[in-house]
């Protein structure tokens, strides 16, 4: 018996070492993870900022400066060592996020989590993310000197790789059980594959297709015009268009449209994705001197999108908001000059479908068979066989939907035509603006600039502000894009670009301000088509209210304009809804709310009722309207917002109004009784679990780690207040990832916040700092150097050393 005791004991200790050490479905091995000589104990990583570091591949000496915010202040001597040292210092603080995030961008998710992610990396294999990032190395390998740049940041990168050792790994390999791969050129592609995605790889086709069948082309049109009566573009409307010479692509004698139904389609983006950014003139200036703001609206991630650095060399100075695994200043400024970005959000993403031959290695176009090329995407999946995916791909792009994917046809599919497809060297753009000095060199820099089309704002000391629609945009011939179209007939695809001088663009206008918040482009006299691709109504007219409002600006009008709450979509509709309700069969709660609603100023503070009222209105409201979208097994879009209060105010008897699944013909009035009533069920249903609905508790904002399900490594219930379609455009878990006002004098002045931290350590107490400033509103001084000279805000200095003589 005491021998069996003894077996049992040590066969018991065994399974628990093995438990331990073995990775169980999404649990990580919890031995691993906790041993106290290579697990999480390990991670109290050294943020020191003093000392010596020797470095491969450096040239000369790097000077790195660290503030107290823990921003890094690099003086090199080359652009080569700059961007290197960049490299090293950005997987320092953001390793795991970066190459995470190329993970994500490549379709490998599998690899780290398993069979569970094998849908999504077929997705995104199909939807060409790869393919793309190879095109854009392509391009950058044409361009010597950019190419080599972003490889000097990849042996930045891996300098720092090389210094761990599987105790030092970042937290979240140990979590997942895997560790860093080298960085490469590919991967900084990717990552900007990533953010293409993120911002221009939206589309409607599919669902507007469906719609262009239900409801035939009179309705469609009525229900998402190109232009909505009220146009307030990025482009001032007395622009003059007349330069440009060439025309707009001429409708084809032919336009097929494929009506099929399609019941699935892959994931979109993010449809709040989006910025605000303007610039004054001196002239509007109370400082005299021009100012430039920039708030992008992305989510709200921990570790945070953005790293903030200061990039110096003896030809440039740059500072301001990078992102991790790309080269240069993105949101920043320099000596000379300032610039910002918000998303422009063109359609550059078309359909076509596919017809094939029986075996299906061709397709139908002009006339002829065409080969298809096939690429076989080897998808690795943690403790499984690898999965192996056959994409076609046509002259078109890649056949993402076939008898494989998300379709059931045969012989036919859907290819898609994107422009991040095309390839581009937009890391050069960067690069050329972190060392602009003048309207000139901003200019030329963005030639250089491909995809995502971009809103990019500018000032200069030298008093200029400008601001560029900059992207290669197809010349499209008018409504082209809109629905999906017979890939057979050449005249359906794309004939050529707009030329990049005749993007929209404006230079000091006599308004005095420039200003983009996602909104349409341009008015009507623009001579190319502008699809109305989701462009957003209500923040740029406030912004352009405000600035029309008065003759001169202060530096704290325009914090005060980044964290304005003023909820204009409500203004517009919400008295029309009050006015039209029937009070008299109220109830004491839904008397309650109706008291409380007219009480409400339209400004979604933290403390107000009233945006939580209108958001459960709204919701209830807009579900009633668009019943008729609700189509089984076809997939469908429905109407924009701007345009559904539109009809709600204006076409009260209107077709649309009638609940599909009642007897009764109802009219908006009915739709605004029927959907208060149920929005205060749903107020005082969340009231029971939650307290009072006020709105910073109500719409409980949230910084949530790249990993979903670690509470942990998250911050909840920000006490912040805006909403989507609000300059302050903070919802739940998405918002103003960076906000930076610049001052143009000589040198500029800045101030930036973030909702996050420098490091991507969970444990450090840099990890989460600023999200408590960024919430309520405040802002922190840029510490911009003009010398390799340490001043008071500078806490430490590193020398990285360079250890050979490459």
């Amino acid at each position: 018996m005491k021998h069996l005791k003894i077996i049992i004991s040590l066969v018991f200790t065994i399974g628990i070492f093995y438990a331990l050490n073995t990775k169980f479905g999404t649990i990580p091995p919890i031995g691993k993870f906790l041993n106290p000589y290579t697990g999480i104990w390990q991670n109290e990583i050294d943020e020191s900022v003093n000392g010596e570091v020797n470095i491969e591949g450096l040239k000369e000496e790097v000077s790195v400066h660290y503030d107290n915010l823990l921003i890094p202040h690099v003086f090199a001597q080359n652009e080569e060592d700059l961007y290197l040292t960049q490299g090293y210092l950005t997987a320092k603080h953001r390793l795991w996020q970066m190459e995470f995030q190329t993970y994500v961008a490549a379709g490998r998710l599998s690899e780290i989590v398993g069979e569970s992610a094998l849908n999504y990396d077929r997705q995104e294999r199909r939807r060409g993310m790869g393919y793309g990032a190879e095109q854009a190395v392509a391009v950058m390998k044409q361009n010597p000197e950019t190419y080599k740049l972003v490889d000097a940041y990849a042996k930045g990168v891996n300098n720092y790789i090389n210094e761990l050792t599987p105790a030092t790994y970042p937290v979240e390999y140990k979590l997942l059980d895997y560790e860093p791969e080298s960085w490469t050129v590919e991967k900084t592609a990717l990552l900007l594959m990533y953010m293409t995605k993120m911002l221009a790889g939206a589309d409607s086709d599919m669902q507007y297709t469906n719609a262009l069948r239900l409801f035939g082309k009179d309705r469609f049109d009525m229900l998402f015009p190109d232009f909505f009566d009220i146009t307030d573009p990025v482009i001032p409307k007395d622009t003059d268009w007349s330069f440009i010479d060439v025309p707009q692509t001429p409708l084809p004698e032919t336009q097929k449209i494929a009506l099929d139904t399609i019941t699935e389609i892959i994931d979109q983006p993010n449809p709040d994705n989006g910025s605000n950014n303007w610039a004054i003139s001196a002239e509007k200036s109370a400082t005299g001197n021009p100012i430039l703001a920039n708030d992008p609206h992305l989510g709200l991630n921990l570790p945070s999108i953005w790293y903030v650095m200061q990039l110096s060399t003896p030809n440039q100075n740059a500072f301001g908001a990078t992102i991790p695994g790309a080269l240069g200043v993105i949101s920043g400024f320099n000596e000379h000059i300032a610039w910002g970005e918000t998303n422009a959000t063109r359609d550059v993403i078309d359909w076509y479908k596919i017809e094939f031959n029986d075996d299906r290695t061709k397709y139908k176009y002009d006339g002829n068979w065409r080969a298809v090329s096939m690429r076989i995407e080897d998808i690795k999946i943690k403790g499984k066989d690898s999965y192996k995916d056959t994409v076609l791909y046509t002259h078109h792009g890649p056949v993402v939907y076939d008898k494989n994917f998300k379709s059931d046809m045969e012989l036919a599919g859907y290819a898609m035509k994107w422009i991040g497809h095309m390839g581009g060297n937009n890391q050069r753009t960067f690069i050329e603006l972190n060392k602009a000095k003048n309207y000139d060199g901003y200019a030329n820099a963005l030639s250089y600039w491909n995809a995502p089309a971009q809103n990019f704002v500018f000032a200069s000391v030298e008093g200029d502000i400008a601001l560029w629609i900059q992207g290669k945009l197809p010349n499209k011939w008018e409504g082209q894009g809109k629905f999906v179209m017979d890939g057979s007939i050449p005249e359906n695809d794309w004939q050529g670009f707009i030329p990049q001088e005749f993007n929209a663009h404006t230079k000091n206008p006599k308004r005095g301000y420039v200003s983009s918040a996602n909104q349409h482009p341009v008015d009507e006299n623009y001579p190319y088509f502008v699809f109305n691709d989701r462009y957003e109504t209500y923040r740029n007219r406030v912004i352009n209210d405000f600035f029309e409002s008065k003759e001169k600006f202060s530096i704290k009008d325009i914090q005060d304009l980044h964290n304005n709450n003023y909820n204009l979509k409500a203004s517009e509709l919400m008295p029309h809804m009050l006015s039209s309700l029937d009070t008299s069969g109220f109830n004491d709660a839904e008397m309650k709310v109706y008291n409380q609603a007219k009480a409400w100023k339209f400004n979604n503070d933290i403390d107000e009722i009233g945006p939580s009222i209108w958001r459960e209105w709204w919701k209830a409201v807009y579900n009633l309207t668009w019943d008729e979208f609700e189509v089984e097994d076809s997939v469908m879009k429905t109407p924009f917002a701007y345009q559904t209060i539109y009809l709600l105010t204006n076409g009260g008897n209107n077709e649309f109004m009638d609940i599909v699944d009642t007897p009764e013909k109802e009219t908006a009035q009915d739709l605004f009784q029927i959907s208060f009533k149920e929005a205060v069920v749903a107020l005082n249903e969340w009231k029971k679990d939650n307290g009072d609905y006020v709105w910073k508790s109500y719409k409980a904002t949230y910084a949530g780690h790249l990993l979903q399900g670690l509470p942990a490594f998250s911050r909840f219930n920000i006490p912040i207040g805006g909403d989507r379609n609000i300059v302050n455009a903070t919802s739940e878990n998405h918002g103003p990832s960076w906000r930076m006002i610049v001052e143009m004098s000589s040198p500029p002045t800045a101030l930036g916040i973030y909702p996050g931290g420098q490091s991507g350590n969970p444990g450090s107490k840099y990890y989460d700092n600023f999200i408590d400033d960024w919430a309520s509103g405040k802002y922190h001084e840029l510490n911009f150097l003009q010398n390799n000279q340490a001043n008071d805000q500078i806490i430490g200095t590193q020398t990285l050393i360079p250890t050979n003589n490459e």
